[in-house]
């Protein structure tokens, strides 16, 4: 399982996770060291470079987004049981944990732009074989397929953003990657109302064309190419980004000073993790990686359009508001982790994923005993818009920020490897139960979510420091004392 990744890696998964973050204090988290020459060169080429990446952070979102428009669609057309569209709905997460695993050397042995093509050449297979389905084992294949794309990108697109960027623009471009992954499911929650299934399909194949495309127009990796020892190409890709009239000279030296001195750092094995000095920092990662989704988030993302059948409301509407809303706060939750911390936005919205689920196990709970019908609708609406705005509000980012800050930079690869594995299997058991838990009970399943998130907050409270406006070198103290 473990990815065989150098210490030059430790620092871009400390970049991977950080979608939101911009503490540009933090050499950990960029690898420019001390403060570097201003220039009048305009940025234009970083910024056209982000645009193309983040084609992969849409495709993302529109793999994660297409199964929940289209389940009674798909299922009457090709004739599949509840467990048949359950594995279709759920291997999308098996595929992204190989994606996941397998990026890393991918992106180490051809390149960033090398995987992010691998990636948009196998996700456009996957909806082609989608489209083209007549049956559940087409449909899976294609699933499979775009999952494994979803889990390159996953790792990719903010590493590629994190090493192309100065050090001054890092945090906020690396924040377009997390929107953009909102856009893609929200857009695909949106046309996915009024597109059959099968065009809707296709529509996936839009951002995978700009992708492939773009990559020819902009350059590689600096930081990958410093790397591999191709000094020529090295200096030409970061003047290129730079633009040409400004002297690079500063930064490239501090770049290769850094990579030098990485490599030159202990690579610990998988098993040294658990040591006792790695151990609590192992423990606060992975942990919020299983709060994250084991309280119920990809079920109720992929059959968002299923509940509010199920509750009596407009699938549509309810898909539309929710696509919506799920942007807007996502955006709010960029705008407030630096101001308000990480631990008390993870406790306001643990607090909202409760009484979210709390009020939607409430609906279903009437429905089932046909109390109040009228009500139910509109509170089981109520119930999923909260939870979804509470999770985008802070449980969607904040572990993968807090994860970039906790682990020491030695084990920062593997580590991050390890809670990203954890994640996936948590978005694969949820997804692929959640369709049986809703059969067992409609409200029994949203009060086991609220049981779930209710501990996550308890953890939090417990384990997890408070990182916001500390050093790398700081917070290592706070866990190891």
């Amino acid at each position: 399982m473990a990815i065989k990744e150098d210490v030059e890696n430790s620092v871009q998964e400390a970049e991977t996770r950080e979608p939101l973050i911009q503490d540009n204090n933090n050499l950990a988290h960029g690898e420019d060291g001390p403060s570097q020459k201003s220039s009048s060169g305009h940025p234009w080429m970083v910024y056209f470079s982000t645009f193309v990446a983040v084609c992969g952070s849409y495709a993302f979102g529109a793999c994660a987004g297409y199964s929940s428009p289209t389940q009674s669609a798909i299922r009457e057309e090709l004739s599949l049981s509840l467990a048949e569209y359950s594995v279709f709905g759920s291997i999308l997460t098996f595929g992204a944990m190989i994606g996941a695993i397998t990026s890393g050397p991918i992106a180490d042995f051809i390149g960033r732009k090398g995987a992010l093509r691998v990636s948009a050449a196998v996700c456009v297979a996957g909806w082609l074989a989608i489209y083209f389905a007549e049956g559940a084992l087409a449909l899976d294949i294609g699933r499979l397929a775009t999952g494994y794309g979803m889990g390159v990108f996953s790792y990719v697109v903010p590493v590629f953003i994190a090493e192309i960027s100065p050090k001054n623009l890092r945090g906020a471009l690396t924040t377009v990657n997390q929107f953009m992954i909102c856009m893609g499911v929200s857009v695909a929650f949106i046309i996915g109302t009024v597109l059959s299934w099968r065009v809707l399909a296709l529509t996936g194949l839009a951002p995978c064309a700009v992708l492939v495309l773009g990559l020819f127009l902009i350059p590689e990796s600096p930081r990958w190419l410093a790397k591999r020892g191709r000094e020529k190409d090295f200096e030409a890709a970061l003047q290129k980004l730079r633009g040409k009239d400004v002297d690079i000279t500063l930064e490239a030296a501090e770049i290769q000073d850094y990579i030098t001195t990485l490599e030159q750092l202990p690579k610990p094995k998988l098993l040294e993790l658990f040591h006792r000095r790695y151990l609590r920092s192992v423990i606060i990662g992975v942990g919020l990686m299983v709060c994250q989704q084991f309280g119920g988030i990809n079920g109720v993302c992929f059959y968002t359009g299923e509940i509010f059948e199920t509750a009596g409301f407009s699938s549509s509407i309810g898909t539309i508001t929710y696509a919506i809303l799920q942007v807007i706060i996502t955006g709010m939750g960029a705008f407030f982790i630096d101001k308000a911390g990480r631990k008390p936005l993870l406790l306001v919205s643990g607090s909202g994923l409760v009484l979210g689920c709390l009020l939607a196990a409430i609906a279903f709970y009437m429905k089932v005993n046909e109390i109040a019908l009228q009500a139910v609708p509109a509170l089981a609406v109520s119930g999923i818009l909260l939870y979804i705005a509470s999770f985008s509000a802070g449980m969607g980012a904040v572990p993968w920020v807090v994860m970039s800050e906790i682990f020491p930079i030695n084990i920062k690869g593997q580590a991050g490897s390890l809670a990203t594995l954890v994640n996936w299997f948590g978005a694969w058991l949820c997804s692929y139960t959640f369709n049986f838990l809703m059969t067992w009970s409609t409200y029994g399943t949203f009060l086991l979510y609220a049981a779930i998130n209710a501990l996550a907050i308890l953890f939090v409270i417990m384990i997890v420091p408070e990182t916001k406006g500390r050093t790398l070198e700081q917070i290592q103290a706070a866990i190891n004392k």
